[in-house]
């Protein structure tokens, strides 16, 4: 939970950040779309979490934006990993709640890869 938390964060304020500062279309078209699914999931993962009794961390800063490139090629590496840690809480969680959102959010990371490769491709 804290992870998918600190990452959903992650993904939105840099979300905001492609989308104000990405130069590639496909990009800001990207970056609103971290935000928009991201904001989704993230207010499900917290009423999950207050159901259980689980206190998620605050969001932070989200640092500074480099170029779209760096964007792109750090959110094809950061769904990778999101993906296997959400596939692993579906596959071998033991909280009922926690493996259905972790089922569901599998599915959304997987689609946010391909769409991150997809437009990591038309950058190089």
């Amino acid at each position: 939970m804290m992870n998918a938390a600190k990452g959903g964060m992650m993904e939105v304020e840099w979300g905001k950040l492609a989308a104000q500062n990405g130069q590639n279309a496909d990009v800001k078209k990207f970056g609103n779309r971290m935000v928009t699914d991201h904001s989704k999931a993230n207010s499900e993962l917290m009423a999950l979490a207050k159901e259980e009794g689980v206190s998620l961390p605050a969001a932070k800063s989200s640092g500074k934006w480099k170029s779209d490139k760096d964007y792109m090629d750090s959110m094809v590496k950061d769904h990778q990993a999101d993906l296997a840690e959400f596939q692993k809480e579906a596959q071998s969680g033991t909280d009922p709640d926690l493996k259905a959102f972790a089922a569901k959010g599998a599915k959304m990371v997987s689609a946010h890869l391909k769409l991150a490769q997809e437009t990591q491709s038309k950058l190089k």
